[in-house]
C-alpha cells in the first residue's frame, strides 16, 4: 500500500520521517523518491536490514541523510536520542508490521511455511541471546501452553488440538526443528479439510500456528504499543503515524491508540460506559484528561489495498492501513 502511504504522508523537501520497519527499504525509498532533504530514520530489528539500510545511507550522500538504526521498538528511544533527534520533532512515522517478505523469503530465517527451513523466526536473528526459538517454544511447553500461545496469538480455534498433535509428536519422534515437520503435524489435525484465503486461494491450515508463534517469539504486540507511545512522543503537533498491519490483534492495538481507547477495556465503550458510577464525581483534572485526545484519526474506517494491488502483490490481501495526526 506504498502510494496510500506517500498519500497520507504527503512527505516534503527537508522532512524527518522515521521508518520503524525499514526491512528491504521499499517505503523508505518510495519517500525518498518524493521529497529531497529528507533525515530519514531507517529504523528495524533484524540485521540483515540494518545492512541494507546503511547501503542506502551510502547511496544517498549529498542527497538526504539516512540514519541506520539497529533495535526493537523498545529500544529505540535511547538510539534516537543518541543522534540528537528530540522529542516533538519528527514529521511522521511508518510501520509496516510482521515478518517482512525478505524474511519470508529466507527458508533459514523459519518464518515461512512454503520453504523448509529450521524453525527459528526470531527477527533479531542470534542478535538478543536470551530469546527463544520457536523450537525452543516448541519442543518444551506443555500442551496447555502451547494451546494458549495458538489460541491468544493466533486465535486459532483449533488450538488444544494441535497442541496436543504436537506433544504426541514430540513423543512419537523426537523434537520437531523444522518449518515443514510443524506444518505436517498441524496438517493431521485438519484431516484434509483447507480452507481459502481472501483470494480463493489454499489457505494452509497451519497458517494462524505459525503467526502465532512468531508473535510470540518476537513479544510483537507489546513492542507495537511500545512503537506507538514512541511515535506519539517524538511527533510534533500536527504529524502523522500511519501503521500497516495484517493481523486483527495488530490492528486492535492501533485502533484503541488512535481511538483513546484503554488497551484493557471491553470494546463497543463510549467514555460514559468507561466512567459511570452515580456515587463518584471525578474531579476536573481527571475529567479534562478523559476528553483530550492525543490523535485524530485521520479516517473513521481502515483502508485496505486495491484489487490491482492484491493482483501484483497477493501477500497484502490481510493489510489494513490506519492512520493519525497527534493533536497534542
Amino acid at each position: 500500500m506504498t502510494q496510500e502511504v506517500l498519500d497520507i504522508m504527503e512527505p516534503v523537501d527537508g522532512e524527518t520521517i522515521v521508518d520503524m520497519t525499514f526491512g528491504g527499504g521499499g517505503h523508505s525509498k518510495s519517500i525518498l523518491q518524493r521529497a529531497q532533504g529528507i533525515t530519514l530514520v531507517a529504523a528495524d530489528r533484524d540485521p540483515v536490514a540494518f545492512e541494507l539500510a546503511k547501503q542506502l545511507e551510502w547511496e544517498m550522500l549529498g542527497k538526504s541523510t539516512i540514519l541506520p538504526l539497529l533495535g526493537k521498538f523498545s529500544e529505540l528511544h535511547h538510539h534516537m536520542s543518541a543522534h540528537e533527534i528530540e522529542e516533538g520533532t519528527v514529521d511522521s512515522f511508518l510501520f509496516d508490521l510482521g515478518a517482512s517478505s525478505m524474511q519470508f523469503d529466507t527458508a533459514g530465517r523459519g518464518f515461512s511455511l512454503s520453504r523448509d527451513g529450521p524453525l527459528d523466526m526470531r527477527m533479531d536473528e542470534s542478535r538478543c541471546p536470551d530469546q527463544p526459538t520457536a523450537a525452543e517454544i516448541i519442543n518444551h511447553l506443555k500442551a496447555k501452553d502451547l494451546s494458549i500461545i495458538l489460541k491468544n496469538y493466533g486465535e486459532e480455534r483449533h488450538a488444544r488440538s494441535i497442541a496436543q498433535a504436537i506433544v504426541e509428536a514430540r513423543y512419537a519422534f523426537g523434537n520437531i526443528t523444522s518449518t515443514a515437520q510443524l506444518a505436517q503435524v498441524i496438517d493431521t489435525v485438519f484431516e484434509g479439510s483447507h480452507k481459502q484465503d481472501k483470494l480463493q486461494r489454499h489457505a494452509h491450515p497451519a497458517t494462524k500456528s505459525f503467526q502465532a508463534l512468531r508473535i510470540f517469539v518476537n513479544n510483537e504486540l507489546n513492542e507495537l504499543h511500545n512503537g506507538l507511545e514512541l511515535a506519539w512522543k517524538y511527533l510534533r503537533p500536527g504529524g502523522i503515524c500511519a501503521v500497516i498491519s495484517f493481523h486483527s490483534l495488530e490492528d486492535r492495538i492501533v485502533k484503541r491508540h488512535f481511538h483513546g481507547i484503554e488497551m484493557d477495556a471491553q470494546g463497543n465503550m463510549t467514555v460514559g460506559d468507561h466512567h459511570r458510577n452515580s456515587a463518584i464525581t471525578q474531579p476536573k483534572h481527571i475529567i479534562e484528561e478523559m476528553l483530550e485526545k492525543r490523535w485524530m484519526p485521520l479516517s473513521k474506517k481502515v483502508m485496505t489495498p486495491t484489487l490491482d494491488e492484491l493482483a501484483t502483490n497477493p501477500r497484502a490481501r490481510s493489510a489494513k492501513l490506519r492512520a493519525a495526526i497527534k493533536v497534542s
